[in-house]
């Protein structure tokens, strides 16, 4: 045959075929699985298939040039996602056309590039408790299918922690990116990063999520710059081309995207959320379900508040009931402050440190300022009158006290 000395791309694709366990001749068929393996290629390359000399049979094809690529896996084993990297004297840039070899990603990164995937199915949490869109979610992860949704609502009411959880519930890999008005498409699809002295191409976790059919998590996506349209693509279920190493990567099957917001993408106009913008049209068009979360309601959040370790049954109805009182307020304007489901929770926590219901709401209610301070306090105690006094010290407080005293002078 008159073959001549592969190309960067087409050495990696016949090394992604040794790493597979393919031999020399094979089917269009074992081709094609290896290029929806890898991404290298949509689909067996005409290289190969186009070259009379390597067509030994009808849909069979020779490539000899696997007879010299050592197999770094077993036969048995899956092709293993693989990074690109280039020698330290070789320019990034255009470095697909230059010399390039390919390695194990997994031999470099653990994580999201290969390996430990276990670690990327969230963990349950027990002291969870599914309402909402919890059920609506779970069918769609479950279909396996590409629908992205867009998740909405005010902070603290578990958005994020609703998609995790489904996630841990059916053992999916969930790739969480937080954005920032900073993420560009380096953080989302990959780039080069410098590891053990090469070059190397990493994925970025969208491609990642893509290869593996993983679910994609774009939390607080409303703080995005213009920067989030490279994943247009991807939102459509084309797949996305990695234009500096010269690859196209197709969605597998199961692949789909969440995002979280506060706002519903048109920006914050109280200011609530500073950082928020408003976010271009098209890109808001490609979820096609926009679900809303709201405050779960107090029967809900008083299991939360049990499962959060509130034993006092009194102490959870009253926190739920002052909160479901501000929500109302706040939303009829009449004030500037919400309380949120994980702020009880965090009173909760507190309460069981210090085991003094004012001490505990007293701390967690500082982040607002005095006057608002003083007014959910003030509102907190026309709901439970049982609450000691300000000033009055407690049991907690005279424990603490006798502790001291019997602690040795030296």
């Amino acid at each position: 045959m008159n073959m001549t000395k592969l190309k960067p791309r087409q050495q990696q694709f016949v090394d992604a075929l040794a790493n597979a366990g393919c031999v020399s001749p094979l089917t269009f068929a074992d081709m094609q699985a290896v290029c929806d393996n890898t991404g290298i290629y949509k689909m067996p390359p005409s290289w190969i298939t186009h070259d009379s000399d390597r067509k030994v049979a009808r849909g069979s094809y020779a490539i000899p040039e696997l007879d010299s690529v050592e197999i770094s896996q077993s036969t048995d084993a899956p092709a293993s996602p693989v990074q690109t990297v280039v020698s330290d004297d070789t320019p990034v840039q255009g470095a697909v056309e230059q010399s390039v070899e390919t390695i194990n990603a997994a031999s470099l990164v653990m994580g999201m590039t290969g390996g430990d995937r276990d670690s990327l199915i969230p963990t349950k949490f027990t002291g969870y408790v599914p309402w909402g869109h919890f059920k609506d979610i779970e069918k769609i992860v479950r279909a396996k299918s590409q629908f992205n949704i867009f998740i909405t609502g005010l902070s603290g009411n578990g958005k994020t922690l609703m998609v995790e959880q489904v996630c841990a519930k059916l053992k999916r890999e969930c790739y969480r990116v937080n954005i920032t008005a900073q993420t560009d498409e380096d953080d989302l699809l990959g780039g080069f990063r410098l590891i053990n002295g090469n070059t190397v191409w990493q994925d970025g976790p969208v491609v990642c999520a893509m290869k593996s059919g993983g679910v994609l998590l774009l939390d607080e996506v409303d703080l995005a710059s213009r920067n989030i349209m490279c994943l247009q693509s991807v939102l459509e279920g084309k797949g996305v081309y990695l234009k500096k190493i010269g690859m196209w990567v197709t969605p597998a099957a199961g692949f789909t995207v969440f995002a979280t917001a506060n706002t519903k993408g048109k920006g914050s106009d109280d200011g609530r959320f500073v950082g928020t913008a408003i976010m271009n049209e098209a890109f808001l068009d490609r979820f096609p379900v926009t679900m809303e979360q709201p405050y779960a309601t107090r029967a809900t959040e008083r299991k939360i508040l049990t499962k959060a370790g509130c034993d006092d049954a009194t102490f959870a109805d009253n926190l739920t009931k002052w909160a479901e009182i501000i929500r109302k307020t706040f939303a009829e304007g009449g004030i500037d402050e919400v309380v949120s489901t994980r702020r009880l929770v965090n009173i909760v926590e507190t309460f069981n440190i210090f085991g003094d219901k004012r001490k505990a709401l007293t701390l967690c209610m500082s982040r607002f300022d005095e006057l608002t301070n003083k007014s959910l306090m003030d509102l907190y105690e026309k709901v439970d009158a049982d609450i000691p006094l300000e000033g009055t010290e407690t049991d907690a407080d005279d424990n603490m006290v006798a502790a001291k005293d019997n602690e040795c002078p030296f």
